[in-house]
């Protein structure tokens, strides 16, 4: 007797929200897909006419020639930081709250356009008294801050490309950073607050400097946040306040290039060395601004609030940039979601009166176990009748926590906008628009407007629905990175490889599209990338990091296995220059090699699992079967095929855990 397929749950949209939605309907959402299907670049060019405000107008909209490094609106001249602060001041919006910014122990600034753009505008001026100018790059190493905000603004307000390096990533992570970029300036703290704790980022910044290979560097400027003791090298080093003091409140912004490189930002990659991907100025300001307006269908009066760090693509495009662009008032935090306790999420929702809240499954896995844990700080003991959107990002959302999520928090009348993108692209690419797409849970649904993408097979031949395959996007598209920087034989075989003749842009994502509705489903990475906590982290990295403990490490080989909070768990299979140990012994050892990946990439990159093994599982050829080690990972039984095998018995030995 066959058992029968149970068809997913459907959520329909509020009948109430697709009144009032920005695109109101499934029908509105297909017109807007056919106007892109019958004019691709006149779609585009109404939309970037619409949302981008142009010192010089465009007249050219897709350059193809150079595919696949398109260039779009590449005769248009614009600035970043003009279109997100003095628009909305001069459409009289200067008094509009832009931040409200609440610290790690739970003090509450709140910042004006005017005020921001003020703010803005005397850090620019300071960054040019520097010497800093269009086309220099600004690494910036910074707390969540409306500082960091600043920084970020005003580097685009001068044309200076900025990289944002997360304030957890180690002094070998950040100096490999500097010295790809060729950076000319470092924007750091003192310290920063999270969970009550003062952590260095100055401290780092020396470090990183100490390790060499940083001689563009010309300036350190620290943003004093704790008034915490730290070593000042002068006159490389300068307080920000000092700079600041007596600059102009006004600072006439650089029109650039709509190709103008706005920012660089690190992404680990299948190999050992992080990939610098380059984002332009008009195409990925548009895809900011629009996605943010439609995926979330911001409102004037919302209170958006995005969770993400700055220093990762979700905390540029839907912090730094997309919500200002919009005129936006959103919250922004320097802590964590547990501290004081687990509750502070849902306490912050109910004290600003959030109506737009998007974070990650990872964060919400770990809240669902704290409120079975301790019904105090479960999410029904809090007023969050304000919240009319949820959003999901940095990997897929199982099922279950959808459920949780739409039920606990969004109390059943809530869409989920399940969004898929990645770092490369800039901004969403599949995802729910709000008040237009039925729900299903653990599917991210449909393309955004304007976005070809599909699933193929290993040739780039489309497969049907309902089959597995490699998910691609056919046409390139505004907000789409431009190159690696210094690496442009990286970026062709990264993203445009051979295998799809170099037609077609990569995800490096698995997915599937339902037989029936077309809806996607990502089923995870096709590469050597791990998405833990919904950072991206290269098996290669870690293992390279490993290996470099030349005391301890001879070999070592990386996987991912499924983790019920991260989603993705860091495993690792160490061979030591020693005998293997066992015991007590083997959990010492373990832990100092999770403290040195901690101190060479950073603590998300600490495995969670360490094995020891006399060798690993590789062919007669020598090849690593990775394939074996996901399986032993994963606490699975071996049942691939293992006749190519050289040392079959290292598959018991691997199998004990420390």
């Amino acid at each position: 007797m066959s058992t029968p397929v149970q068809e997913p749950k459907v959520y329909l949209p509020p009948q109430e929200l697709v009144k009032s939605a920005h695109i109101s309907g499934l029908e509105a959402y297909q017109r807007l897909v056919a106007e892109a299907q019958q004019d691709y670049t006149g779609y585009w060019a109404r939309l970037a006419r619409e949302f981008v405000t142009w010192q010089t107008p465009f007249t050219q909209v897709l350059n193809e020639r150079d595919a696949p490094f398109f260039k779009w609106f590449e005769d248009g001249r614009l600035n970043v930081s003009y279109n997100c602060l003095d628009v909305n001041v001069e459409r009289g919006l200067g008094d509009k709250t832009a931040i409200i910014f609440e610290t790690d122990d739970g003090q509450v600034t709140r910042v004006t356009y005017r005020e921001l753009l003020a703010r803005t505008c005397q850090m620019a001026n300071a960054l040019r008294s520097r010497g800093i100018q269009k086309g220099d790059r600004v690494v910036i190493y910074m707390p969540m801050s409306v500082e960091g905000v600043v920084a970020m603004q005003a580097c685009a307000r001068i044309g200076a490309t900025h990289s944002v390096v997360f304030g957890g990533f180690s002094a070998q992570s950040l100096r490999d950073r500097i010295q790809d970029a060729g950076a000319v300036a470092v924007i750091t703290a003192d310290e920063q607050l999270r969970g009550g704790k003062q952590l260095p980022l100055k401290a780092i910044v020396d470090e990183a400097l100490s390790l060499g290979g940083c001689d563009t560097i010309r300036d350190v400027v620290v943003y004093r946040r704790t008034g915490g003791n730290v070593g000042f090298n002068a006159p490389r080093d300068k307080w920000l306040h000092e700079l600041l003091d007596g600059q102009p409140d006004r600072c006439e912004p650089a029109w650039v290039e709509a190709e103008h490189p706005l920012f660089l930002l690190y992404t680990s990659g299948s190999t050992g060395k992080p990939k610098g991907v380059q984002h332009s100025s008009a195409g990925y300001l548009l895809h900011a601004a629009l996605t943010t307006k439609w995926t979330f269908d911001l409102k004037p009066d919302d209170v958006f609030w995005c969770t993400a760090d700055i220093g990762w693509v979700t905390g540029h495009t839907y912090i730094a940039y997309g919500p200002l662009a919009n005129g936006g008032t959103q919250v922004m935090f320097e802590g964590v979601p547990t501290y004081p306790d687990a509750g502070r999420f849902w306490k912050m929702i109910q004290n600003h009166r959030v109506t737009i809240f998007y974070t990650a499954p990872t964060a919400i896995r770990s809240l669902i176990k704290a409120a079975e844990a301790n019904p105090d700080v479960h999410p029904k003991r809090y007023d969050l009748t304000s919240l009319r959107i949820l959003g999901s990002v940095g990997e897929p959302i199982n099922p279950a926590a959808w459920e949780w999520y739409h039920a606990n928090v969004g109390g059943g009348r809530c869409p989920i906008v399940d969004t898929f993108w990645q770092t490369e692209t800039g901004g969403h690419m599949i995802t729910p628009l709000p008040g237009a797409t039925p729900l299903v849970p653990g599917s991210c649904t449909l393309p955004f407007p304007g976005i070809v993408a599909d699933v193929v097979d290993e040739t780039g031949k489309d497969v049907p629905w309902g089959q597995g395959g490699i998910l691609v996007v056919k046409r390139p598209w505004p907000a789409m990175i431009r190159t690696i920087w210094g690496d442009p034989e990286r970026y062709k075989k990264s993203y445009y490889p051979a295998d799809f003749q170099g037609k077609y842009y990569l995800a490096g994502d698995g997915a599937i599209r339902d037989a029936k509705t077309g809806y996607f489903t990502i089923t995870g990475r096709i590469d050597d990338v791990l998405n833990v906590s919904g950072h991206r982290m290269g098996t290669m990295e870690i293992e390279s990091a490993l290996v470099s403990h030349t005391e301890l490490v001879a070999e070592a080989a990386v996987v991912g296995r499924p983790d019920d909070t991260t989603g993705e768990a860091i495993c690792a299979f160490v061979v030591l220059k020693r005998p293997r140990p066992t015991g007590e012994e083997a959990k010492q050892i373990a832990k100092a090699l999770r403290d040195w990946v901690g101190k060479e990439i950073g603590p998300i990159a600490k495995p969670k699992d360490i094995r020891f093994g006399d060798n690993l599982p590789k062919t007669r050829s020598g090849k690593i079967m990775r394939r074996l080690l996901r399986s032993i990972a994963r606490g699975e039984a071996i049942t691939q095929d293992t006749s190519t095998l050289e040392n079959p018995a290292i598959l018991e030995q691997l199998s004990q855990t420390n």
